[in-house]
């Protein structure tokens, strides 16, 4: 299934689509007694996946209304909270030796994350503000993955079990600020929290099975990743070649932590899936004007502009 927020008319709330081959069909005009959020869903999602994979069977007699006359947003406009990890060697290996950096001995040991601003999700053709306060402003190539059942202490064996979908994700990065904040040693937290993108649609994990690789810690996802910038190709990278994977992630989240139905989790950045990463010698910190598109085989096209 794909699962979408959209509205139609800049007042209207968001709604919950079941994206399908000839349009979104809303989800609560649909179903009887169904939420109008996604995270009205999650919160029994137990119950309403098996309904809404009924739906996605058979959507006759449910009205269709076209893509083009509604504007789509983050699948959770308002996650619960945001996690975002630090997953694929890669990245990590490259961006700290573009700092002068060896890498991190205790990388290796356990998956690490950071908490950002949940508030600050927008979704597809969303423009993004550059904040005043950076000329350093980066793209981060990543997936998203929801949690769809909550709990506390759950196993990497178990941890698949509590994914209700992925998600196109980009960690918008100021790298000038986040640089200075993570000299005290803390943060990032104003290099990363003005906004996060996600979208366009929730695709459940059903829908990846021909592309899943098992493994005795967790799923991986044989997924091309590509990053664009006003139409030219900036890095190309695949989910496969994840260090940690989200069985991994959740496990460690979820220590002595309660996770929740609409929690949101990040991979981290692809390997090359960030100006950081490929070298100012090569490409230019992003500027108003510049559009950016994540595309994730399977999982669609992110497209934002950035504007003053």
């Amino acid at each position: 299934m794909r699962l979408v927020s959209y509205q139609i008319g800049a007042q209207a709330g968001w709604r919950t689509g079941l994206l399908t081959a000839d349009g979104v069909v809303d989800v609560s005009a649909a179903l009887s007694g169904a939420p109008e959020s996604l995270l009205g869903l999650l919160e029994a999602w137990d119950v309403w996946r098996h309904r809404l994979a009924e739906l996605a069977e058979h959507p006759r007699g449910s009205e269709i209304l076209s893509v083009d006359s509604v504007r789509l947003g983050s699948p959770l406009p308002t996650p619960r909270s945001f996690r975002d990890f630090y997953a694929f060697e890669a990245h990590v290996k490259t961006a700290r030796a573009r700092r002068g950096l060896e890498m991190v001995p205790e990388w290796y040991q356990f998956p690490v994350f950071y908490f950002s601003n949940h508030a600050a999700f927008v979704g597809p053709d969303a423009p993004v503000k550059r904040p005043k306060a950076t000329q350093s402003l980066d793209y981060e190539l990543e997936i998203a993955c929801v949690i769809g059942k909550g709990g506390r202490d759950i196993s990497v064996e178990q941890a698949d079990e509590h994914i209700a979908g992925y998600c196109v994700l980009n960690d918008w990065s100021a790298r000038d600020l986040q640089r200075e904040e993570v000299k005290v040693g803390l943060g990032p937290a104003k290099g990363k929290d003005f906004a996060t993108s996600m979208g366009p649609w929730l695709v459940t994990p059903d829908e990846l099975d021909d592309v899943r690789i098992r493994g005795e810690k967790g799923d991986r996802y044989d997924l091309a990743m590509v990053a664009r910038v006003n139409g030219a190709e900036y890095s190309r990278g695949n989910f496969r070649d994840i260090h940690y994977t989200f069985a991994e992630m959740i496990a460690r989240a979820s220590a002595d932590c309660p996770l929740y139905p609409g929690d949101v989790i990040g991979s981290g950045t692809v390997g090359t899936g960030c100006i950081l990463e490929l070298g100012t010698e090569r490409f230019s910190w992003l500027q108003p004007g510049d559009t950016v598109e994540l595309e994730v085989e399977r999982l669609g096209v992110l497209k934002n502009v950035i504007i003053d």
